[in-house]
């Protein structure tokens, strides 16, 4: 395509926006709420996914060791976790380890506990995916020699469960939103196709290519697409760096982070660019087809 006529389209589109000014504004508006729906779920389903990482990786069994095995008994335990296909790392932890994390976790009191300690060797095991933490552990429990297994199940499976549905739940709402946004820019371009449609037929009739007619209407759909995503960008950048200022420091000391502002701004300000264009150019694409067939 010669560069004059891409310049001809690309006015055109322009032009056309500016003549149906209210029906601009209308779609504008409207891509604008649903971008920026979709752009606070994305923030919302990015940080989950952070929590669910964090929360998944920090699940660990802890297998008991019998206390009848002996030192030797114990190497052999460890040999046999580690070749289980599903575990990812195995570590020993004494009795002395543990009643120590006890004592720095829960208390002084319990160092009462240094004369006759009642806890048990153990083996701190991690599985190479968090969701076969549950099946691990009950191979680690059949081998002889381990007294029991312990990884919070009625804890961790439902919230596994949860963030799960969550995910789920919010990527179809998402879909469901990007399919409202094309169907907005799609009618708005059918209405300014329709009140060009003479335009068109004596533009077919005098032997115009169908991409030649229908360029500025893609060109329109993008920039429809684009110009309502500027408000959600900016309105998702600076109000999750508000929730951050918020948020942030109350997380100080706990393992659960929030994802910093700079690469989630980034990343949802580019996809909304992304989306609001190509939901623009689809809608546009799927409004014009009819119109051509003259």
């Amino acid at each position: 395509m010669k560069i004059r006529t891409v310049g001809r389209h690309i006015r055109e589109s322009f032009k056309s926006l500016a003549r149906n000014g209210w029906m601009t504004f209308a779609s504008v508006s409207a891509v604008m709420i649903t971008l920026l729906l979709v752009g606070v779920f994305f923030v919302l389903m990015m940080n989950m996914a952070k929590v669910a990482d964090d929360l998944e990786n920090d699940v660990e069994i802890k297998a008991y060791i019998d206390l009848t095995v002996e030192k030797e008994g114990q190497e052999k335990l460890l040999n046999q976790i580690s070749s289980l296909s599903l575990a990812d790392s195995v570590e020993f932890s004494s009795k002395d380890e543990e009643l120590d994390n006890l004592i720095q976790d829960l208390g002084q009191q319990y160092a009462l506990f240094e004369q006759t300690n009642p806890l048990y060797d153990t083996f701190i095991v991690k599985a190479a995916s968090p969701k076969d933490t549950g099946r691990l552990a009950v191979q680690i429990e059949r081998i002889e020699g381990i007294s029991s297994t312990e990884y919070g199940k009625t804890a961790v499976e439902p919230l596994f469960n949860f963030l799960e549905v969550s995910r789920n739940v919010g990527l179809a709402l998402i879909v469901g939103l990007l399919f409202t946004a094309a169907f907005l820019i799609s009618n708005t371009i059918k209405i300014t196709i329709f009140a060009r449609r003479r335009e068109i037929e004596i533009m077919k009739l005098v032997g115009a290519t169908n991409w030649f007619i229908r360029w500025p209407f893609v060109i329109e759909g993008f920039l429809l697409g684009v110009i309502g995503a500027i408000v959600p960008v900016l309105a998702v950048s600076v109000g999750y760096q508000y929730v951050y200022g918020l948020v942030s420091p109350k997380l100080q000391g706990n393992f659960i982070k929030i994802l910093e502002v700079t690469p989630v701004a980034v990343q949802v300000s580019t996809l909304l660019f992304l989306m609001g264009g190509l939901i623009g150019v689809w809608g546009s694409t799927m409004s014009i087809r009819k119109f051509l067939r003259v």
